[in-house]
């Protein structure tokens, strides 16, 4: 079962992290988000606190995983924002007609070509190398020009984030152990399949300085969503919930209430 934390009250809204990463990852606009809705952070399968399923290795597995919780727990139709990984979910959700309104920041999944090999090459380096790296970890990300070398490719603003946090998501980004095949999976499996089924409204938001999912994917996103709003975030790498967490606040609220 996956692990999940609530915060706030009110109508839920249910977040969804990217690879290698955890509920963590909301950290720095958990707290506004939370005063007008019960947040509830969840640890995808075998990342963070929940433990693998067999088919956690898997784009496909996630989601049924996700689908299959949401289902237990009578969620079916809750408000969903993705990062990354996270948000390529989501938006397979709001495909499904499972969601409610729906948020994807910076989706996966969207990659053609050459592409494809860039993304399973720069991930897979930049895994082993914070797992070369992860007794260290702590003092390269406590310093803003090691922080901002390290999360180049991630972050427009790295050296303006917290060192303790980059520290942590660095750390179960070393540790998580479906990653490798995630990479694998993501990269060279399937596209995302589009058109979203759901009768709530759904934003895609992009970085203009994303260096992982780049800029000319959001609008392969958009022709395959076509009712979706796409957000660009002018001053943003692949993370906008890091780089300009009050714009993506607005923009949560402005797409899910």
């Amino acid at each position: 079962m996956m692990k999940m934390v609530d915060h706030g009250r009110g109508k839920p809204l249910l977040l969804v992290h990217g690879l290698g990463s955890s509920g963590h990852a909301w950290e720095p606009i958990l707290h506004p988000l939370a005063q007008a809705r019960r947040v509830m952070v969840i640890d995808l399968p075998g990342h963070g606190a929940s433990p693998a399923e067999a088919d956690s290795g898997t784009f496909a597995g996630l989601v049924r995983s996700v689908a299959a919780w949401m289902e237990a727990t009578r969620m079916t139709g809750v408000d969903m924002v993705g990062s990354s990984l996270g948000a390529r979910i989501v938006l397979e959700l709001a495909r499904r007609g499972l969601a409610g309104n729906v948020v994807a920041l910076d989706p996966g999944g969207f990659w053609e070509g050459w592409e494809r090999h860039f993304t399973v090459t720069t991930l897979t380096a930049s895994r082993a190398l914070v797992k070369a790296l992860k007794p260290a970890l702590p003092t390269l990300a406590s310093n803003a020009a090691s922080r901002s070398a390290l999360l180049a490719q991630l972050s427009a603003r790295p050296w303006a984030l917290d060192g303790g946090f980059v520290a942590e998501e660095l750390r179960t980004l070393a540790e998580t152990p479906t990653v490798p095949s995630l990479i694998q999976d993501l990269g060279y499996g399937p596209g995302q399949e589009g058109t979203a089924t759901t009768g709530g409204r759904v934003a895609i938001g992009w970085g203009r300085h994303d260096r992982l999912c780049l800029p000319i994917q959001a609008d392969r996103a958009a022709k395959r969503f076509p009712s979706a709003r796409l957000h660009w975030f002018e001053h943003s790498g692949h993370f906008p919930l890091w780089d300009e967490p009050a714009e993506t606040v607005r923009l949560i609220a402005d797409t899910c209430g």
